[in-house]
């Protein structure tokens, strides 16, 4: 546990948190962008745009675990992107499931790979098509999908990651078993999408049965889940470049994405005092664990000029590897080289569960 963390151990400081609307945002938007540090003191807020997927972890793990005011909005990380790129939002730390939106749009000088997760089959027993997919298991899970025995949701590609990973997870999913070719076509249909913020809430509407969720999306809602094969749930670094990264999506801007495994990373985009102390928490925190994240050994590692005071900050905490500190003056070729390397070290996967349970 982080400094701060033991801080405030025990104490209930909450952020104000503004209603959750359609696009879950958590916070008020204007409040976005509003830390500052002056004098050499720091703001009394300090703002977070982050992933979708985040939102409870953020609200619930991180907020009590740091001795800053935080304001936390949330959204689909390629609409986090956008919103950035278009000068909608200006927040002191982004945060998305996907860092190749550091890429492009968003093009920061440095960032952190902080955690991981996986694409599962979420689904409420309660029903009559969340129990078939029960009974169908691990194995078979896809024949009552096709067969149009289950009411599946799932989010919007054009405006986050998990939704076009729910999109490559049925596409290897189609190569992987013998009986399942094409299951994007069997499967999908338009009214199936919802917003990441509120997916696995609609099991308590009714309107669906089962979800193609994060791992940590079904944990913290302590809902049942199918773990699918490391092959096809994009969590295992073994496969990426043979397998994972042989299916693509392209963004309404025209970028192509490749399929990965699932990468988290976060950026400070105004450096502070409190920035450093909420990013250190942010990304070697605890309750990344707690809230069925995939965490691996090797997290945080670190691309780009990473400046000399967020490695001073998060190697004190984490004992972070301080190789990263040197601005890396690569080529391309040799960072996505070393980035390859980083993504087939061994994982690490907790089987830890949250009984914390929240509305989406």
């Amino acid at each position: 546990m982080s400094a701060p963390e033991q801080r405030l151990q025990g104490c209930s400081r909450r952020a104000f948190l503004g209603s959750v609307g359609a696009m879950g945002v958590a916070g008020a938007a204007g409040c976005v962008g509003s830390g500052r540090e002056s004098g050499g003191g720091t703001s009394a807020s300090i703002a977070i745009l982050s992933a979708g997927s985040l939102q409870n972890a953020l609200t619930n793990g991180l907020e009590p675990a740091v001795d800053v005011p935080v304001t936390i909005e949330a959204h689909g990380s390629a609409t986090v992107a956008r919103m950035i790129a278009e000068g909608k939002r200006d927040p002191d730390i982004v945060s998305v499931a996907d860092v190749a939106l550091f890429e492009q749009p968003l093009s920061p000088a440095w960032h952190s790979v902080f955690t991981s997760n996986a694409v599962v089959l979420a689904y409420n027993p309660d029903t009559e098509g969340g129990q078939r997919l029960a009974d169908a298991g691990k194995k078979r899970w896809y024949e009552p999908l096709a067969n149009g025995a289950v009411d599946i949701g799932r989010t919007d590609p054009k405006q986050d990651p998990l939704g076009y990973r729910a999109l490559f997870m049925l596409e290897l999913a189609s190569r992987y078993y013998d009986d399942a070719s094409n299951l994007e076509e069997r499967v999908l249909e338009n009214d199936q999408i919802y917003p990441e913020t509120a997916l696995i809430s609609q099991f308590e509407t009714g309107s669906i049965d089962a979800a193609i969720a994060y791992r940590s999306m079904a944990v913290e809602r302590g809902y049942e889940y199918i773990d699918l094969p490391d092959e096809i749930d994009l969590s295992n670094p073994q496969y990426d470049e043979e397998w994972y990264a042989t299916v693509s999506y392209s963004l309404p801007n025209g970028r192509e994405i490749q399929g990965g495994p699932i990468s988290y990373g976060s950026t400070i985009r105004r450096m502070s005092d409190a920035a450093l102390e909420v990013f250190d928490v942010h990304t070697t925190g605890s309750y990344l664990d707690e809230h069925g994240f995939v965490q691996r050994e090797q997290f945080p590692t670190f691309e780009g000029a990473v400046p000399e005071r967020v490695m001073e900050a998060v190697g004190r905490a984490s004992g972070a590897n301080t190789s990263a500190k040197q601005p890396d003056s690569r080529s391309n070729a040799a960072r996505s080289a070393n980035q390859s390397r980083q993504r087939t070290a061994p994982i690490e996967q907790s089987s830890a569960v949250s009984d914390i349970t929240v509305l989406l």
